[in-house]
C-alpha cells in the first residue's frame, strides 16, 4: 500500500480552510486541519473533512447523460456524442425562435469552482445569451446595488476587520453555521471569542437566536425586514447627538446632511415598536458604536432577502462611515488581494456609469438590475407562450427548483422546455428535466486557487493547491465544457469547435483590458508580449495573470522579485502578505472620486420604509437557516453529514405553539399565499414570537433524482412557501425572511 500526503483548500465556502489530505492506493482515507496552513492556521469545520465522501460518492456523474429512447431515460453517452446531442437539440431551437430564446441560470457552486468561477464570464459574451439568471438575485443583489452606487464597484464589498476591532455588531448573520459570507476569514466563531477576550463587545442581531448569538455579549431578537428602520435610528441618533464623525474620509463625502435630513422621522421611539425592542436599547447601541475606538457593522443574508434589502445594506455602510469605521484598523476595511477576481472588472454595459431599470421582463415587468430580473421571473418566462418566450435553458452549477423562491412553479415550467442543458455533477431535483448533463470534474481533480472570495478577506493573502487526482482521460476541465457550449450557441458543429482558440480569444481579450488599464505594472505594455510570456492554457493561465498584475506581482518584468504562480506552487502552506490596510480614496471608481451617500435610487425607498412603520403585522412570519453540516442543496447527499436528528423541522415560539396548538415534534401545516406544507414542530425559546424558521435548501422527494443519500432525508423545500413576485423593490432580489404565514396542526 502506498500512502500519500497533499495540502489542499477545502473549496466549500468562504472560510478557505488548509486540510491535509491522506490517499491510500487511490482513496481518501483521511482529512484533517492543516496547522500550517498560514490562513486557517489548524481550523476546519465538519463539512471539510469530507472532500473525499464527495469525490468517492457512487451518485456523483463521470459521464454525460442523454435522455435516449421511447421512455426518455437517461442513458451514459460519449463527451463527442453529448455535444453532438446538444447540436442537435439546441441549434434548431435558436434557428426557429432567435438567442432571446435562450438564457442560461448561474448557480452559487459556480463562485467556489475553479474553472467555472473563471471562464463564466467567457461563457456569458461568447454565447451571445441576451438575459441570464442567477442565484445572487436570492443571495445578495441588495449588496451588489448599494456598493456600486457607493464605491463605484459592485463587488467592492467591505469586511469587518475582525482581528483587530473593538464592538461588532452582526444582522442577519450566522457564522456558526456559515463561517462568513461576503467576509473571508476561517473560524469566525473563534475571532468573535477573541474580541470578547480582549474586553471588546460582540451583539448580535437576528430573529432567532443563533449558534452565533449564543457566544455573544448581547442578543437582540429583531422582527424580521425591520433592519433598515434599525439602522435609520442609528443614524438619527448620531446625527441627533452629535456623533457623526466620519474621520478621514470627511473630505471624499457627498451628502451627508442630506443622510441627516432624512432620517429626521425614524427616530428610536418611531421604530421600537416596528423592530421590536425599545427605544433607549437602540439610542444605547448607536452610541457605544460611535464611542468605540474601532467598531463595525457586518450586516449579511437575512439583511439582503428581505423587504428592504437595499435600504439596509446601503444602511450598513452608511452607518459605518458616518461612525468613522470605513477603512481604518479595526473597522470595516477593503481586502488587496494577491490575484484580482475578473468579476471585478466593470461590465462594459455599464462603462459610463451604473443604471437600472434598462430593460423589463417579458411577463411580468420585472425591471432589470445589474443586468439580471428576478431568478423567479424564470418560470413564467417559460411557461407563458408569446414572442421571446424561453425554449432553451442552460443551467450551470445550480439547483434552483430547490433554491428558487416559487419553487413549485419552476418544477412544473421545466419540462416545457425544448432544450435543457445542465453543467453539473450530479442528477438533482433541477438536473432532472436535462435532455442533457455534462459533469464538471470533482474538486480533487482540478487545481484550486479562490477567485473571488479573496476579495473580502480579513488578511491579505493567498493559497494554490494543484489536482489531487487525475480526471478521466479525455475528460473535459468545465472551462472547456463553457467555451464548446458558447461556440454551440453560435451555431458551430460540434465537431469543429476549437476551445483552444477560443480561450486564447479569452484570454487576449482579458490581457487588452488589462494593459490599458492605468496603474496596472502592464498599463500601456503591447498585449502580444504579455501573451507570449503566459504558458499553460485555461484558468491556470488566467490565474498567472491575475497575480503578477497584481498588487504583489512580478508585473512581467516590472517587478522581478514578485509573486507569480510558478512560486505560489512552491508555498503548499500559502502566503500572508500581511492584514488590511487603508485603501481609499485609490479604490474608489465613483466619476468624481467621491462616495456619495444618498443616491436618489436608494434614497428614493425611504418613503416607503416609513409608510411601512405604520402598518401593524400581527401575524407569523417564516424565515430561513442554515446548519453548519449543510451547504444550500448541495452537501446532502454526503452520509457522513447527515447522521444525528432531523435538521429539517419548523422552529416556533412555545407561546405561539401553544396558542396554535402545534406540538414539539409533531407535524405542523404552514401555508402561504405561493403553497403549504407538512414538517415536524420544533418548539424553543430560540425564535422571536410570532416568528416561524425552515432550513433552506431540503426538498429532495423528487422522483427522477437520483440522490441515495439526501432521498433518505428529504425535508421539505421552504421555497414552495416563498411567492415569486415577493421581491425587495430596488434590487429584485427575493424575499424568502419575512414571508406571511399560518401554521396550524397538520
Amino acid at each position: 500500500m502506498s500512502e500519500e500526503t497533499h495540502f489542499r483548500t477545502c473549496h466549500l465556502c468562504e472560510a478557505m480552510c488548509g486540510i491535509e489530505i491522506t490517499v491510500d492506493d487511490g482513496r481518501v482515507s483521511r482529512i484533517r486541519p492543516n496547522p500550517d496552513d498560514v490562513w486557517s492556521q489548524g481550523y476546519i469545520c465538519p463539512k471539510g473533512t469530507t472532500l473525499g465522501d464527495l469525490h468517492h460518492d457512487p451518485d456523483r456523474l463521470r459521464r454525460p447523460l442523454v435522455r435516449r429512447g421511447e421512455g426518455k431515460e437517461f442513458v451514459e453517452v460519449s463527451w463527442s456524442e453529448a455535444f453532438e446531442e446538444i447540436e442537435h437539440r439546441l441549434q434548431p431551437v435558436i434557428e426557429r425562435h432567435g438567442l432571446d430564446a435562450v438564457t442560461a441560470y448561474i448557480g452559487n457552486p459556480t463562485a467556489h469552482n475553479f474553472s467555472l468561477s473563471r471562464y463564466v464570464g467567457a461563457f456569458i459574451p461568447m454565447s451571445g445569451i441576451p438575459r441570464i439568471y442567477s442565484s445572487g438575485t436570492v443571495d445578495q443583489w441588495p449588496k451588489n446595488v448599494a456598493v456600486a452606487l457607493l464605491y463605484g464597484g459592485m463587488w467592492t464589498i467591505p469586511t469587518p476587520d475582525l482581528d483587530r476591532t473593538d464592538y461588532l455588531i452582526v444582522m442577519g448573520a450566522n457564522p456558526h453555521a456559515s463561517q462568513g459570507s461576503l467576509l473571508a476569514a476561517s473560524d469566525v466563531m473563534g475571532r468573535l471569542r477573541k474580541i470578547r477576550e480582549r474586553g471588546g463587545k460582540v451583539v448580535v442581531i437576528d430573529p432567532r437566536r443563533t449558534g452565533t448569538a449564543k457566544i455573544a455579549d448581547e442578543w437582540l431578537a429583531i422582527r424580521p425586514g425591520a433592519d433598515a428602520a434599525l439602522l435609520l435610528a442609528w443614524v438619527q441618533v448620531l446625527f441627533d447627538e452629535g456623533l457623526v464623525d466620519p474621520g478621514a474620509l470627511k473630505d471624499r463625502l457627498e451628502g451627508v446632511e442630506e443622510i441627516g435630513r432624512l432620517c429626521r422621522d425614524f427616530t428610536p421611539e418611531a421604530v421600537e415598536d416596528f423592530c421590536g425592542f425599545d427605544a433607549g436599547t437602540i439610542r444605547r447601541l448607536a452610541r457605544e458604536l460611535a464611542a468605540a475606538p474601532a467598531g463595525a457593522v457586518y450586516g449579511r443574508i437575512g439583511t439582503c432577502n428581505q423587504e428592504f434589502g437595499t435600504l439596509a445594506s446601503w444602511l450598513v455602510e452608511v452607518v459605518n462611515i458616518l461612525t468613522g469605521n470605513l477603512d481604518r484598523p479595526g473597522g470595516s476595511m477593503f481586502s488587496n488581494p494577491i490575484s484580482w477576481s475578473l468579476t471585478t472588472l466593470r461590465p462594459p454595459e455599464f462603462a459610463d456609469g451604473w443604471e437600472f431599470g434598462r430593460w423589463r421582463s417579458r411577463v411580468r415587468g420585472a425591471p432589470e438590475v445589474l443586468g439580471q430580473v428576478p431568478v423567479s421571473c424564470m418560470a413564467e418566462e417559460i411557461a407563458t407562450p408569446g414572442e421571446g418566450q424561453i425554449k432553451a435553458l442552460i443551467c450551470i452549477a445550480g439547483n434552483p427548483v430547490l433554491s428558487a423562491p416559487a419553487a413549485s412553479k419552476l418544477d412544473a415550467a421545466l419540462p416545457e422546455l425544448e432544450c435543457m442543458i445542465a453543467v453539473d455533477n450530479y442528477l438533482n431535483e433541477t438536473t432532472r428535466h436535462a435532455h442533457v448533463i455534462l459533469p464538471g470534474l470533482s474538486p480533487l481533480e482540478q487545481p484550486h486557487y479562490d477567485e473571488l472570495m479573496w476579495n473580502w478577506s480579513v488578511r491579505n493573502a493567498g493559497k494554490y493547491a494543484p489536482p489531487l487526482f487525475a480526471p478521466e482521460e479525455g475528460r473535459p476541465h468545465e472551462w472547456q465544457i463553457l467555451l464548446a457550449l458558447a461556440a454551440l450557441c453560435q451555431g458551430q458543429k460540434a465537431a469543429d469547435v476549437d476551445t483552444s482558440l477560443l480561450d486564447d480569444l479569452f484570454f487576449g481579450g482579458i490581457v487588452a483590458l488589462v494593459t490599458q488599464r492605468e496603474g496596472s505594472p502592464v498599463y500601456g505594455k503591447e498585449p502580444a508580449e504579455i501573451i507570449a510570456e503566459s504558458d499553460g492554457r485555461g484558468p491556470e493561465r488566467m490565474l498567472d495573470l491575475t497575480i503578477r498584475t497584481g498588487p504583489w506581482g512580478e508585473g512581467y518584468g516590472a517587478n522581478p522579485e514578485g509573486l507569480t504562480l510558478a512560486k505560489l506552487r512552491e508555498l503548499p502552506n500559502g502566503i500572508d502578505m500581511g492584514p488590511l490596510e487603508p485603501r481609499l480614496p485609490d479604490l474608489l471608481e465613483t466619476p468624481d472620486g467621491k462616495i456619495d451617500l444618498a443616491p436618489e435610487y436608494i434614497t428614493a425607498d425611504l418613503e416607503r420604509l416609513l409608510q411601512r412603520l405604520g402598518r401593524n403585522d400581527d401575524g407569523l412570519v417564516l424565515v430561513s437557516r442554515r446548519h453548519v453540516r449543510s451547504k444550500n442543496s448541495w452537501m446532502h447527499n454526503v452520509a457522513p453529514l447527515m447522521t444525528g436528528k432531523d435538521r429539517c423541522t419548523m422552529q416556533i415560539h412555545p407561546d405561539d405553539a401553544s396558542r396554535l396548538g402545534v406540538e414539539d415534534g409533531a407535524l405542523a401545516r404552514i401555508v402561504s399565499s405561493e403553497g403549504s406544507l407538512e414538517v415536524p414542530a420544533e418548539v424553543t425559546e430560540e425564535i422571536r414570537p410570532g416568528v416561524v424558521c425552515l432550513p433552506h435548501g431540503w426538498g429532495h422527494d423528487k422522483t427522477g433524482a437520483r440522490l441515495s443519500v439526501a432521498s433518505k432525508h428529504p425535508g421539505v423545500c421552504n421555497n414552495v412557501l416563498a411567492p415569486g413576485e415577493l421581491v425587495d423593490v430596488l434590487s429584485g432580489n427575493a424575499v424568502v425572511n419575512g414571508i406571511p404565514v399560518e401554521v396550524s396542526p397538520a
